[in-house]
Formats: structure tokens, sequence, C-alpha cells
């Protein structure tokens, strides 16, 4: 039985996609920091993992064939961070996914990573560090998704998408649920690998848009 890894899972979409997984019986290993923060997770197909990104946390794949890296270094740390999480640690799983002959690897990455230079301003160190993960996780030669979802919100997903950039700048956001939704209908399907999706909210059903 197919067995899913989650890196950041105690961040708010890796967590709802882990519930999602976790109500339809797949199993997941969660891979946090703290396990406390999954306290309230309790399922026979879950196994919860305690590593530290910034150290070695290859261990943690032994036995998945999936992977989805949901880890961010948040809106609230430095450069430091950004650096870290956001580009050595998905570095990291991305040479650990081809160690372990991971079969699938889903990045979450952002919208505007395939070119930061096109962007000004504090997110542009953020958006480079996660083209630069997108561009190792392509060279390793693990089948992958990469996922380039718009402005996070937190209203309450939809469960309607686009994977097209909308005419309206301002209209480019897409609510962590959807993302989550997304993410488990990825998971739980076999389309087409090898691919980078933009996300946003929209008027498709998610696995339409997807496919």
């Amino acid at each position: 039985m197919s067995k899913t890894l989650i890196i950041g899972a105690s961040g708010q979409i890796g967590k709802m996609t882990i519930k999602l997984l976790l109500e339809n019986q797949h199993n997941v290993v969660a891979l946090v920091r703290d396990k406390e923060k999954l306290s309230d997770l309790n399922s026979p197909h879950l196994t919860i993992v305690e590593r530290d990104l910034e150290s070695d946390f290859s261990d943690a794949f032994e036995g998945c064939n999936q992977v989805i890296f949901a880890a961010g270094s948040g809106g609230n740390t430095g450069a430091d961070k950004t650096l870290l999480i956001d580009l050595w640690a998905a570095k990291k799983a991305a040479s650990y996914a081809k160690q372990y002959q991971i079969e699938h690897f889903v990045m979450i990455s952002s919208i505007g990573a395939d070119n930061p230079d096109a962007v000004e301003g504090d997110i542009k160190p953020y958006l480079v560090a996660k083209h630069m993960a997108d561009q190792h996780l392509i060279n390793q030669g693990v089948p992958y998704t990469i996922l380039r979802p718009g402005t996070l919100t937190n209203e309450p997903g939809s469960q309607l998408i686009s994977t097209r950039y909308p005419n309206d700048s301002d209209k480019a956001k897409i609510s962590r649920e959807n993302v989550a939704n997304a993410l488990y209908t990825i998971a739980t399907n076999t389309f087409k690998r090898n691919r980078i999706i933009s996300l946003f909210n929209g008027e498709q059903a998610i696995p339409k848009a997807l496919s």
C-alpha cells in the first residue's frame, strides 16, 4: 500500500492535507520538528517522525513512495530561514527522494518562482529560493509535480480552482484549503507527472482543472 511523506506537516496546508488523506485511510508519515503540534491527530494510518529540517532527515523517506514538500519558513522569519528551509531543506528533500527512489515528489512552490527577476521587493529572495529548489528537483530525475499557488488566503475552500493566471492580478489568490484539496487530489490520482501547475481560486472542479 502506498505511503505519503508530508514534510512541513504541522503547517496549515500540510495539516489539512494529512487530515484529508487519513479520512480516506491513506498511510501518512508526518515529518515535524515538534510532534505535539499534531497531538490532535490520531489514526492507525499515521506515523509521526520528529526531525529538524536543518539537519539530516533522510530516514523519514524510508518505506515511502510519495513525498509532499509543504514546508516553508513563514512570513515572520528572515532571509536566513528562507535559505535554510525554502531552499536548502527543499534541495535536501529532493536529493533524499532520488536516494530512496521515490515515485512522485510534490513540491509546493510559489507563483513568481518561474522568474524572480520580474518581481521587486522583500519577496524576491523567497522567490529565488523557490526557483532554485524547483530546478534542483527537476534535475534529480524524480517524477515530480510542482504547484505554484497564488497569494494564500484563509477563506473556506470552494473546491473550485483555475490553473491560469487571472486577468486581474488582484484575483491571483487561492485559499489554503483549496491548495490542500489539490494536494490530496494529486496524491491519490495518477495524473501526468513532471508538470508545473499554477493554482488560483477559479470555477473548475479540482480534479478536472488538474487533469
